[in-house]
């Protein structure tokens, strides 16, 4: 799927860990609160390259996770936009991303690797 100039690694640069990433892993694990726990799938949260699409991402982390069997049933794909910051009273702007919600199948885990 990816030549050799092309790596799933160019596409994918790394996973996206925040407060907001980690909940959305724990939703399939949740028993206290019978709503929360309707996501059975679980979802994963990436940084990638703003050029990739759906379809790059979808196999990219398929390829990265291969020996593990991992498959991915949905993406879903927010433009982060650009931000302004003030450092020592200068203006600047903080940097842009594009980040990927990774939903997999139900039996597939990737914090047991």
């Amino acid at each position: 799927m990816f030549s050799k100039k092309e790596s799933p690694f160019n596409i994918v640069y790394r996973q996206y860990v925040t407060e907001k990433s980690r909940t959305l892993q724990e939703l399939k694990n949740r028993e206290s609160n019978p709503s929360l726990a309707a996501c059975e799938n679980p979802k994963y949260v990436f940084l990638v390259n703003p050029k990739a699409n759906k379809i790059q991402i979808k196999g990219a982390i398929e390829e990265i996770y291969r020996d593990h069997g991992v498959k991915v049933t949905a993406v879903n794909t927010i433009n982060v936009k650009q931000k302004a910051r003030r450092v020592r009273g200068r203006p600047g702007m903080k940097a842009g991303f594009k980040k990927a919600i990774v939903t997999l199948e139900p039996k597939d885990n990737l914090e047991d690797l």
